[in-house]
C-alpha cells in the first residue's frame, strides 16, 4: 500500500513539470553517467563503481520500502548514515581515477612543436632505437606532451641536453651511469634520465610474459599523455606505450612511421588507444619473454628498482 502511494505520488509531481524539462534533466543526468563510465571503461574502477552502485540502489530501495512505513525508522537513518561513508568510500576507492580525470582536464595545447621539431624527434629517438634493439640493450624513453612531468623528474638526474640519437645509445649503453630506468624527453631536449617511473599492475599488462621495463611504460601512461618507447633487453622488440595500452612488437621502419602519427596528432583517450593498440601479438608472432624470468615484484625492495631491470 504504502509503495502504491509513494509510486502515484511521484508521477503526481511528474506531472507538474514540463515536458522539456524532464527531458532536458533527463538527458544531462544521461550525458553525466555516460561521461563516468567511458572514463572508468576498461579500468579496474569498473567492476568496484558496478559493484558499489549495486548495493547503493538495493540499500536505497529496502530503506525507502521499509523505512517510510514507520515501524523501521532506524534503517532510514542508518541509510543516511551509510550514504556520507560511501561518499568518502568513492573518494579512497577512485583516487587514482580521480586524480587522472583532474590531471587531463588541465591539459594544455600540444608542447610547441612544428613538423620540422616533430620529424627531428621522430628521427634520433628512431635511430636509436634501431641501434639498441639490434644489440638488444634495453630502454625506456619517455615523450612528455600536454601533461608535464616535474614531479616524476625531482628524482632523476637532469641533463638539459639536446636530444641526438648518439647521446640516447650512450645513456643506455649497458654500464653507463644513467642507463638505468627512464629518459624524459622535452621537445628537442633530453630534459632528464634515471627517472623512476610506476608501475602498472600485472592484470594491466596484455602478456604475462612481459617483464618490469614494459610495466614501468603502461603505468606512467596510465597517468598522463606521455609516449612511451620501450626497447626489450631479451628479444631487442619496439613498442610504444599510450594511455595504458602496450602497442604490438614492431619493426624499426614501423615503428617509425607510427611514431611520428602518434606525435603529429593530439593526444587520443585511453578508450580510442585501446580500440587502436594490438595489445596481443599477430598469429605466430613468438611469444617475448620477460625480461627477468621468473620476476616477482611484489615486495618493496623489489619494487624501489623495478625499472632497473
Amino acid at each position: 500500500m504504502y509503495l502504491s502511494e509513494r509510486i502515484r505520488s511521484l508521477l503526481e509531481r511528474l506531472s507538474t513539470y514540463e515536458g522539456w524539462e524532464v527531458a532536458l534533466e533527463i538527458g544531462l543526468i544521461w550525458i553525466l553517467v555516460f561521461a563516468i563510465f567511458r572514463f572508468v571503461q576498461g579500468t579496474r574502477a569498473a567492476g568496484a563503481l558496478k559493484g558499489l552502485l549495486l548495493l547503493l540502489i538495493l540499500i536505497t530501495v529496502i530503506s525507502r520500502v521499509l523505512g517510510g512505513t514507520g515501524q523501521f525508522q532506524r534503517l532510514g537513518l542508518l541509510h543516511d548514515r551509510f550514504l556520507a561513508l560511501a561518499a568518502v568510500g568513492l573518494i579512497v576507492i577512485f583516487q587514482p581515477e580521480l586524480r587522472r580525470a583532474l590531471v587531463r582536464l588541465g591539459e594544455t595545447p600540444f608542447f610547441r612543436t612544428t613538423p620540422k621539431d616533430i620529424r627531428f624527434v621522430v628521427d634520433q629517438i628512431a635511430d636509436a632505437a634501431d641501434y639498441l634493439s639490434r644489440a638488444k640493450f634495453g630502454a625506456l624513453i619517455v615523450v612528455e606532451r600536454q601533461i608535464g612531468l616535474a614531479g616524476l623528474i625531482e628524482g632523476g638526474t637532469v641533463l638539459n641536453a639536446e636530444l641526438s640519437s648518439r647521446l640516447l645509445q650512450t645513456i643506455f649503453f649497458p654500464g653507463s651511469a644513467l642507463h638505468d630506468l627512464a629518459v624524459v624527453v622535452r621537445g628537442r631536449t633530453i630534459h632528464s634520465a634515471s627517472v623512476q617511473l610506476p608501475l602498472a599492475e600485472p592484470s594491466d599488462m596484455p602478456q604475462d610474459s612481459l617483464g618490469s621495463r614494459h610495466r614501468a611504460a603502461v603505468g606512467l601512461s596510465k597517468e598522463c599523455d606521455a609516449l612511451i618507447v620501450v626497447v626489450s633487453e631479451e628479444t631487442g622488440a619496439i613498442r610504444i606505450a599510450e594511455r595504458g595500452v602496450l602497442s604490438k612488437r614492431m619493426k624499426v621502419e614501423e615503428f617509425r612511421a607510427e611514431f611520428e602519427r602518434r606525435l603529429a596528432k593530439p593526444p587520443r583517450s585511453t578508450a580510442k588507444a585501446r580500440q587502436a593498440a594490438a595489445e596481443v601479438p599477430a598469429p605466430g608472432e613468438p611469444q617475448e619473454p620477460g625480461e627477468e624470468p621468473g620476476e616477482q615484484l611484489l615486495h618493496n625492495s623489489d619494487v624501489e628498482h623495478a625499472a632497473r631491470r
